[in-house]
């Protein structure tokens, strides 16, 4: 099928994590995040941190708990901990860009672990060793051409500051962000263009959507977190722009904003419409507009939130605007006033099953024109240039005995969003770039498996932990490598 619409100058590429591909997670004086104590878990089966409570005792924690009085993280030996070795993207990126460079990126999503560079995240004097290693990686991706697009928090804040502090509920937490942001900004200039400050930061208040029986005082927190890290976003883009007018800085939003009305209920349309200003816009607006949008104090006065701001939070925010707006779309939700009877999973977009859509594995719908319904709806609201940079199929591919992989779900999948959004070029959205997410098999956030694959690269870890991590290229290698070298045109 022909598709011409993708401009001459359109970035493909791919996106990972740091947290979830690197490993090497106590090497060169990196610090312990947050994640580091984060075990497997499985589509049934939550993760949990674990840590040793004031008497010595074991215990564990589900993500939205906070840690008993006097208790630490800990790292127990009988526990599996798959991020502390990832896929070893920490020694093993050189070969790994070369795959890369070979399907013909022409940008690669990817994060800085903050604790690599402060391994704490208070210190005053970065780690030389931390720094070496990211600028070795935009140097080997400069080498062929591909544009770095560089995370700043994916997720990993600093254990110190989480225990020690109270994590982004703390003020102080804005400064010491400021320290770590500007001090990448100077390392790294000339080697990165584009800089998102947060990966999908709206994903705090979203929490309680996705927990049953979500405590209320912790809702309350949650948008205190949500601020701090709003306020820390707009203080970064201006940083950004005072030490280098060519970076380009974006917000980055999870769960892509396709929601529908399960029902033609009028009652369903209305909320639905509530259900996206509260998880989506209320975030995107104030990124995108400087400000909070009308409906804010509705939401605060909903969960009794009185958030505590300063005057020149404002202004930051106002000054702070973000320059791209990119998102993350796996697929789509409904939302419902009624009884719901089937519960679908999915990235953030949890709610009743859509009796139109399939359903993977692990409970994510399928749907394309979602794609191309929330790239018209985030167009038309803010008019700024669009990313897709989290898009993909989690499935459980099977390494056959002459080492390929048959993923023919993964390229249609692929395939149809590429269409759509080929459409919403068409549509007069201005999308710029498309960075599937996990183009190299790496380990899921969601439930710390391996099995859960979204890679045009397989590497060779099973979900305990075993395996040779050698790397081989899928089905879906060859068929993006077309993709790319044909601009979109040859699906």
């Amino acid at each position: 099928m022909k598709q011409n619409n993708f401009p001459k100058d359109f970035l493909w590429g791919g996106a990972i994590a740091a947290n979830q591909s690197e490993g090497a997670w106590n090497v060169d004086g990196k610090g312990l995040s947050k994640t580091d104590v984060q075990s497997a878990g499985t589509v049934d089966i939550p993760r949990f941190s674990t840590y040793i409570d004031k008497d010595g005792n074991k215990g564990k924690l589900l993500p939205f708990q906070s840690l008993p009085e006097g208790a630490k993280s800990a790292v127990f030996e009988d526990t599996y901990y798959p991020y502390h070795s990832g896929i070893d993207f920490y020694h093993r990126h050189k070969e790994d860009i070369a795959l890369f460079a070979e399907m013909g990126f022409k940008i690669f999503r990817m994060s800085i672990a903050w604790t690599r560079i402060f391994p704490n995240g208070i210190e005053k004097t970065p780690n030389q060793k931390g720094l070496d290693f990211y600028k070795n990686v935009f140097l080997e991706l400069k080498k062929y051409n591909i544009e770095p697009l560089v995370t700043l928090s994916h997720y990993d804040t600093p254990l110190y500051i989480e225990e020690n502090l109270g994590g982004w509920s703390n003020r102080k937490v804005i400064d010491l962000f400021d320290t770590y942001t500007e001090t990448v900004f100077n390392e790294y200039k000339g080697l990165v263009k584009y800089w998102l400050t947060f990966n999908e930061i709206n994903t705090t208040v979203m929490l309680k959507d996705l927990f049953l029986n979500y405590p209320q005082d912790q809702i309350k927190k949650d948008y205190q977190i949500l601020h701090n890290q709003l306020v820390s976003s707009a203080r970064t883009v201006k940083k950004a722009h005072e030490i280098d007018n060519n970076y380009i800085v974006g917000a980055m939003i999870g769960g892509g904003g396709a929601k529908y009305p399960l029902t033609p209920d009028p009652e369903d349309a209305f909320a639905t419409r509530e259900s996206l200003n509260e998880s989506i816009y209320y975030t995107s607006d104030t990124m995108v507009k400087g400000k909070y949008p009308f409906y804010a104090k509705k939401i605060w006065n909903k969960y009794n939130v009185e958030l505590e701001t300063k005057e020149s939070d404002f202004v930051d925010l106002k000054e702070g605007v973000v320059d791209i707006l990119t998102f993350s779309y796996y697929g789509s939700g409904c939302y419902t006033t009624h009884e719901i009877k089937d519960m679908a999973g999915g990235n953030l977009m949890m709610g009743p099953k859509n009796p139109y859509l399939k359903y993977s594995e692990w409970g994510w719908s399928s749907d394309a024109l979602g794609l191309r319904f929330a790239l018209n709806e985030f167009y038309s609201r803010y008019e700024i240039p669009l990313m897709v940079v989290e898009n993909g199929l989690g499935a459980n591919d099977i390494l056959n005995d002459d080492k390929t992989v048959n993923d023919p779900y993964r390229i249609e999948y692929i395939k149809e969003h590429i269409i759509a959004m080929s459409d919403s070029i068409k549509d007069g959205v201005d999308l710029i770039a498309y960075t599937p997410w996990g183009c190299i098999d790496l380990v899921s956030a969601s439930t710390g498996e391996m099995k859960k694959r979204y890679g045009f690269i397989y590497v060779d870890k099973n979900n305990d932990g075993s395996g040779s991590f050698d790397r081989y290229k899928k089905d879906s290698f060859y068929w993006y490598k077309e993709v790319i070298s044909s601009n979109g045109d040859n699906l």
